[in-house]
């Protein structure tokens, strides 16, 4: 019987800090809503900082993964571009016609310039935390851009 009714008292106790507490937070909302304008109240910007903080992960996952596959994409291009300028060096030896000369084509010079000047910048923004041999440029630039915010 004693168990029972320390068992009780203590369920009691409980719930009634429990009222407590949400009487307390009903009091502080009314009081919050009255004196601050609503882009002010201080328990929606704290909920809306809860929220960021949550969503902040998510999207560091997926600019991640978009970075990845933005790697891809120029790694793949860069090796389609060199296989189809050695493949046209072959057939235009082959004819026996001129050979162009990467300084005769424009698109390859600026595409290359490009990717050069994407790695100097991204590069030169993350000299100083560089991995030796490290050649993801999107990588270099994500950890730039996460750690400066």
């Amino acid at each position: 019987m004693e168990r029972n009714q320390a068992v009780d008292g203590l369920q009691s106790l409980f719930l009634k800090a429990n009222r407590d507490l949400s009487a307390v937070h009903s009091k502080l909302h009314k009081e919050f809503q009255q004196i601050y304008p609503d882009h002010a109240n201080p328990m929606k910007l704290v909920a809306r900082l809860k929220k960021i903080e949550e969503e902040m992960s998510s999207l560091k996952d997926q600019c991640s993964e978009l970075l990845t596959a933005k790697q891809d994409l120029i790694d793949k291009a860069r090796t389609l571009l060199v296989g189809n300028r050695t493949m046209l060096h072959r057939l235009q030896a082959s004819t026996g016609g001129p050979t162009t000369s990467d300084e005769d084509d424009s698109a390859y010079l600026s595409f290359n310039q490009i990717i050069d000047e994407w790695a100097t910048q991204v590069k030169s923004s993350k000299e100083d935390e560089e991995e030796p041999g490290s050649n993801d440029i999107n990588q270099l630039l994500f950890s730039a851009i996460v750690q400066s915010n």
